[in-house]
Formats: C-alpha cells, structure tokens, sequence
C-alpha cells in the first residue's frame, strides 16, 4: 500500500482533489487508519491487522519532533520502562497484563521478551522493546507504516487517533474545534537516570522491597540508597528551594495524582515522600543491618546491561543546574553522573465521559475513535489496553460483526466503562486500573482484612469474563 501523501488529500479536502485521489479514497475506505505510533496506535494496529484488515500507522516521527522521543521508533518508552505489577491475582494493573495476554498483544509479548529484573514488577529494555515492535508491525502483511503529520478530523474512512499525551498543537486544534469543548491538560514529569557505575556502592545495596521475586535477581532487583532523619530533612528543604521550571502563559498547572513531581509532593507536607516513593520499610541495610533508614531512595535498571538506572518515583519539574546538585545530596548519589535529566511536560486528554460512546468513537463523527492516553487513561499498559480494544471494535465494524460490550467485571470493561461514562465529567482526570473501578463482589468482608480475598474474587471473576468475551473473535 502506498503513503503517497498526495493520495491523502482527498481525504481532507476533496472538493480540490484530483479525480485519481477521490478514487483512491473510495477504494480505501474499508482501510483503518492509525494516527500515532505509541503504546496504543502499536496494539490498535496489531490487533486488528491480526483480524484480517489493512491497517495503516500514520506516525510524525521523526519528521516532527517531540522533547521527550529519542527515535521515530513506534512504542517508545518516553517515562518509565516499568508496566509495573505483573501479579495477576492480587492486582489490577497485573491482571490488565494477563488480559492483554489472553488476547495475543503486542506490547505484552514484546515485553516478555525483553524483560528485566524487577522484583514483582514487569520491567524492559526500552530500546530493543521499541525496535521489536517496529519491526513485528513493519513485517506484518496487513500493516502499512506512513511518516506523515495528520493535523484534522476525516469525515470519511475508518479512523483511530492513539496521539497520546504530546497531540500535536496542529491536531490538538482540530480537536478541540470539533468537540467544542476546551482543551484539558495536566503536567506530566519524568524522571532522571544515572549511569550505574557512578553511584557509591559502599552506601548503596541491591535489594527489592520485602525480597519480593522468586529468583535471587528479583529480589536484589533495586538499589537502595538510606537517608538519616538529618539528610532527609535537608533533602526536603534543598527540594523546596529549588528553582523549578516554570508554566506559559495560559497553561494550566494541575497534574495527574499518580506522577507528581517529587517537589509537588514535598511541598504538601515534609512526610508526604517518606511515606511514598521513599518509604524505608522492607528493606535491611546491608552495610548496616542494624540500622534502621529513616527514609530510602530506590533506583532501578533502565537497561538489560544494567548501566543505567532511574530513580524510582522520582520525577520532577527541577531546573537541570538544581537536579543535579540536590540529588546528589542522597547518599551514594554524590558522584552521581546523568544519561538523562528528569523534565516536564504538557499531557492533553479529552472529556471522554462526554464526548465518547461506549465503543470509544467520537459521538459527533462516528467514523473516529480514539485511544490511549488522549482519552483519560494514565500509564503505558492502559494506554495500550485501549488501543487493543479499539483495533477489535473497529476492524469488528469493518467486518461486518456484531459485538457484545466488553465485560464490566474485567480489566478493559473497568477501564472502559469509567472513561466512557462512569467517571463524572465535571471533575475527570487520568486514571489508572484499580479494584476500585470494579463492581464489588458480593459476600466479602470490606476493608484492608479482607483485601487479599477480595482481589482474587476480582481477578478470577474477570478471567472468565474476559476469556468469554474473546472467544467471540475465534
């Protein structure tokens, strides 16, 4: 299939095509179109060209630039290269991974196979994670890969927008023309990473939290950095006073619950890190067994060669001068040497309880759907949980198949149903999964107690759930 990006004029404006384009546009409607090449874009397309329908990637990059992509590779890792807890029985973000499983996703498979050492965590290797989903979609027959800027709305065709977090102004315009509504937009931080062989291993020990993990390489799977109750509270005070990047004119600066800048979090109380990121429980100092940190600092492997590390929760707003002289501050971190400075950046999501129908297509242009982070789901296994349901609903619709909804006792269909009306719209913000957009399980005592007993009526409900609802494409 080609990307000529003359054919595509006619899709936009086709009252100044030219007679070949309108006939090309008409012979391509049975075509889905995928705008963005991330988490979501990557599975919307490999699901539904597993479906048997011509998929086409239209992707910017690297023809337009963002601040936080390296490559114009597709599923790139732009924050964290953690989809955290992969524990299907206990949690939710664990059981959207056996979900993604049962269905054949990508993204899943891609990380199994570049999986590092994390404790209980899902951990990669973000660059050969990348290149491999590139490479599995560019060799797949049904997938055509197009390097072009899509900056409207089409009125005709089969569309997913999986633009993400960093939507082009171009489109984001677009967007908000269509829906009317105005552009909703929090401040998303990443956060640093440091070269490995920089970091003062006398302070420092490998140990994950409460040893979780079965091999002995999961359980050493962080590096731990103590803090006295002294440092830790001239820490919060060099935190405090540091310069921090500042918002334009016009911006709004609210930010997403679960990616707070450390300062954000410092500044809503002196303890607040301590019993977050830093919380120094489950861990034994190993050059001090006795000796019980006041608060602790974990980093783990951003690479399979485990030459770098990121700091754990720890992103941040921070000027790059001030990172670097207040993060060196945690002990075993003072000759600490950079790959990459935390930033900050703009995150654009829609109203999707009021602009989307269940299906995730846009109410005023049937035609479109949109997936991923731009609908209000927060993390790269949401994002790509979305994406996968969008390429089934609308390879489904191409196919001419009827669909049951997706089922609310699972992952996708709490997932789902919150962005797609259960959340209230006056107040929605990015989300992640968890029990609490689950249906209550009737019979099971409420509160911590019962927590354990509760989560496996959960997960073990939206297995079968799930595993119905997929046998309807087999």
């Amino acid at each position: 299939m080609s990307c000529n990006g003359s054919a595509y004029v006619g899709f936009f404006a086709p009252h100044i095509a030219p007679n070949p384009a309108l006939a090309y546009v008409a012979a391509m409607t049975q075509t889905l179109h995928i705008v963005g090449g991330g988490m979501a874009g990557s599975e919307a397309a490999w699901q539904a060209a597993n479906m048997g329908v011509q998929v086409v990637i239209h992707e910017m990059r690297p023809k337009v630039k963002t601040f936080a992509h390296q490559t114009g590779n597709l599923g790139e890792m732009v924050c964290s290269n953690s989809f955290r807890s992969d524990d299907d029985e206990q949690n939710a973000v664990g059981l959207l991974h056996w979900e993604m499983r049962a269905a054949n996703g990508l993204i899943m498979a891609t990380a199994d196979k570049h999986r590092l050492p994390a404790g209980g965590a899902l951990a990669v290797d973000r660059e050969p994670f990348a290149q491999s989903i590139t490479d599995s979609l560019k060799s797949h027959p049904n997938v055509t890969i197009c390097y072009d800027e899509i900056t409207h709305l089409p009125e005709d065709g089969h569309w997913i927008f999986a633009t993400g977090p960093l939507t082009s102004s171009a489109l984001g315009q677009a967007i908000q023309s269509e829906t009317g509504a105005e552009a909703l937009a929090f401040f998303d931080a990443i956060a640093p990473i440091i070269y490995a062989d920089s970091i003062d291993m006398s302070q420092a020990w490998m140990q994950s939290r409460y040893d979780k993990g079965e091999t002995e390489e999961e359980k050493t799977a962080y590096l731990n950095c103590p803090m006295t109750k002294d440092q830790y509270e001239a820490f919060i005070d060099a935190l405090l006073a540091a310069e921090k990047a500042e918002f334009h004119e016009g911006e709004t600066a609210g930010y997403f619950d679960g990616c707070l800048p450390i300062e954000v979090m410092a500044e809503r109380g002196r303890e607040t890190l301590r019993f977050g990121p830093m919380k120094p429980v489950g861990l034994t100092n190993a050059h001090a067994p006795d000796d019980k940190a006041y608060a602790v600092v974990q980093l783990r492997n951003d690479n399979a060669l485990g030459t770098l590390l990121n700091i754990v929760g720890f992103q941040t707003k921070m000027k790059y001068g001030a990172q670097t002289q207040v993060l060196r501050m945690i002990p075993g971190l003072q000759d600490a040497q950079f790959a990459r400075l935390g930033g900050i950046h703009r995150n654009t999501f829609l109203n999707s309880p009021t602009l989307l129908d269940e299906q995730m297509r846009l109410k005023s242009k049937p035609n479109i759907r949109f997936a991923g982070q731009i609908t209000g789901v927060e993390g790269y296994v949401e994002s790509a949980a979305m994406g996968l349901l969008a390429g089934r609903m609308a390879a489904a619709e191409i196919l001419g198949q009827d669909l049951p909804a997706v089922p609310p006792d699972s992952a996708m269909g709490a997932l789902i149903h919150h962005i797609t009306g259960g959340a209230e719209a006056k107040t929605f913000q990015p989300m992640n999964v968890n029990f609490g957009l689950f249906q209550p399980v009737e019979g099971l005592k409420g509160g911590r107690r019962g927590r354990k007993d509760r989560y496996k009526a959960y997960t073990d409900r939206a297995k079968t759930a799930w595993s119905e609802w997929i046998s309807n494409f087999s």
